[in-house]
């Protein structure tokens, strides 16, 4: 799916890409079933405690990652793209039936591309400043994001 999706902002975006083995059919499973998502999603040592993933736009996009020390920080969200084996995005700044939570931190464009026997692995994570975006990179995005996605491979090896 083309379109503004597919639009990178350096100055308030950030990028992750990867040539990940497993096929986009089985990726695609890993992020839209809760109970695979919590195997891979958070690195270690922090968990996905709980995940609500409902994947048609509109749908909710709920995770609970916890903390070694009992850090509890749940994320809510909601589709906004769904254009099956191929693409997903989603935000923060809206929940469930695309109803505004009053804030939010980013919204995310994953997308899945057949790339010989594997998938073509490309997340855009947008923010709506430059600091925003700062923030996020500091946080650990490219080792935090990378080490989920090399989760996420792993497991969608597996299947």
């Amino acid at each position: 799916m083309a379109g503004p999706s597919d639009k990178f902002d350096p100055a308030r975006d950030l990028l992750l890409e990867r040539a990940l083995a497993a096929p986009p059919e089985k990726v695609w499973r890993c992020w839209t079933e809760a109970d695979l998502l919590c195997q891979w999603f958070t690195p270690p040592p922090w968990r996905c405690a709980e995940a609500v993933v409902d994947p048609r736009p509109g749908g909710r996009f709920f995770t609970r990652m916890a903390g070694p020390d009992g850090e509890d920080m749940p994320s809510e969200g909601c589709f906004l793209i769904v254009d099956e084996g191929r693409t997903l995005a989603f935000t923060d700044a809206l929940s469930a039936g695309f109803r505004p939570t009053g804030g939010g931190f980013m919204t995310a464009t994953v997308t899945f591309m057949p790339d010989g026997t594997g998938t073509a692995y490309k997340v855009i994570v947008r923010h709506a400043t430059p600091d925003a975006r700062d923030q996020h990179d500091a946080m650990g995005f490219q080792d935090g994001w990378g080490t989920a996605a090399a989760q996420l491979d792993a497991l969608a090896r597996g299947l």
